[in-house]
């Protein structure tokens, strides 16, 4: 079975886009958030492998929520996406303790390769 995934992002499009590349590779979907907040709570109760994590989201961002779910499990393993290559907010990200970054729009090469890297494999 493959790595556990938990997908944060606000837009149900880009959630959908996401689980369809990492299943394809045999990554297990174990749940969606659409919101800082809520990633947290399932990062709690979901304890997942890898977290894809939307940068701009309402109610707390993903950058905060990166910094709190990395509080709790300093091992977590994070991965950014987000639209907005503005290198700061990519600094921040990885300052924060997420472990790669990705932009949208997707490349499922990229997707994966930048996956397959935070795990470890």
């Amino acid at each position: 079975m493959g790595a556990t995934v938990l997908i944060v992002d606000d837009a149900i499009f880009m959630r959908t886009m996401l689980k369809d590349i990492l299943k394809k590779e045999g990554y297990e979907i174990v749940g969606e958030a659409k919101t800082g907040r809520e990633a947290i709570e399932r990062y709690k109760e979901l304890s997942p492998d890898l977290v894809t994590m939307d940068i701009v989201m309402p109610d707390m961002g993903g950058i905060d929520a990166v910094r709190e779910i990395i509080a709790m499990d300093e091992n977590a393993k994070i991965l950014m996406c987000s639209a907005m290559g503005q290198q700061s907010l990519v600094i921040e990200a990885i300052q924060a303790g997420a472990r790669d970054f990705v932009v949208k729009p997707f490349q499922p090469s990229r997707v994966l390769e930048a996956a397959g890297r935070v795990l470890g494999h």
